[in-house]
């Protein structure tokens, strides 16, 4: 889990370029889970096909996945950034693991550590300072909105995840999931509309490397091979070998990297707060892996 909230974070560096160049968050989406789902189908076919093979009653399950798991956790994100700062987006994105506790509490009636109820308290709390919301002067409705729709998006990701792969391979579910989301993109978005410019043209980077430049195709193929496929599979593995509500927890890590890698790429320093509030995180993940092996499955 915590390398995959790695490979997502390197995964923004190259997605910020591109959307500081205007590229819609959509398409970007959708060029994303396309080229991520032709590498995972190709792997899993020389694998072997038989893996891919579903039951007729596990296709709902498996389209809703990748449609709601896969499609609007990323859409809804790009989505709200333009409305929110990107500080309050992750916000109330990462309150999907509060969500998971309370469906696995009140819900699925199952016992919950409170060490784990500390530990999201922890995490949270942290992400707060991290992310210094309270410096944004205020909060547009419709991002706030769509916010809370990603958070109950990525809690469907983990909790139908940990079901899942229970059954099938990492590759074998994420191969399904992100597979439909680029069917459901080429539905919503043909291709034949799609900007093509925007792969052969040249970007500067920004912050340190703001003195190279990289070719736009180039910046799409880090977005899907370091920022997709192999967090992705990463997460999946992650989640079946520990909970969605744990790992919901351990993935509150990931702005962390992405401040870490701001400042050593992009020159933007972390404040004093901000350090505090990575130690805070990282005590609540130490407290949700605790709580882990108490948590009645």
């Amino acid at each position: 889990m915590i390398s995959a909230a790695m490979g997502f974070a390197l995964g923004g560096v190259a997605a910020k370029v591109l959307r500081e160049a205007d590229m819609d968050a959509f398409r970007l989406t959708q060029i994303r889970s396309t080229g991520a789902g032709l590498i995972l189908l190709t792997f899993a076919l020389i694998k072997g096909k038989d893996q891919l093979r579903a039951r007729r009653d596990e296709l709902k399950d498996l389209i809703l996945f990748g449609i709601i798991g896969v499609s609007a956790v990323t859409s809804f994100y790009f989505f709200a950034m333009k409305y929110l700062f990107v500080s309050v987006a992750l916000i109330i994105e990462f309150t999907a693991s509060i969500w998971i506790a309370l469906y696995l509490r009140f819900v699925k009636k199952k016992h919950i550590s409170p060490i784990m109820w500390l530990g999201i308290a922890c995490a949270f709390s942290g992400l707060i300072l991290v992310s210094q919301i309270w410096s944004s002067s205020s909060l547009n409705p419709i991002g706030v909105l769509v916010a809370f729709a990603d958070a109950f998006a990525l809690s469907y990701y983990f909790l139908t995840a940990d079901r899942l792969s229970q059954t099938r391979s990492p590759l074998s579910l994420m191969t399904w999931g992100i597979g439909v989301a680029a069917i459901f993109w080429a539905i919503i978005l043909p291709w034949w509309n799609f900007p093509f410019e925007y792969l052969t043209e040249s970007y500067s980077l920004e912050g340190n490397l703001s003195e190279y430049n990289a070719p736009g195709w180039a910046l799409i193929l880090w977005i899907i091979i370091i920022g997709t496929v192999i967090p992705y599979l990463l997460t999946v593995t992650g989640i079946r070998e520990l909970s969605a509500g744990t790992s919901s927890v351990i993935g509150m890590i990931e702005p962390i990297f992405a401040g870490v890698i701001a400042w050593l790429l992009l020159n933007e320093a972390l404040s004093t707060i901000q350090l505090i509030g990575c130690a805070v995180v990282l005590f609540g993940i130490y407290l949700a892996d605790k709580a882990r092996a108490m948590v009645v499955k």
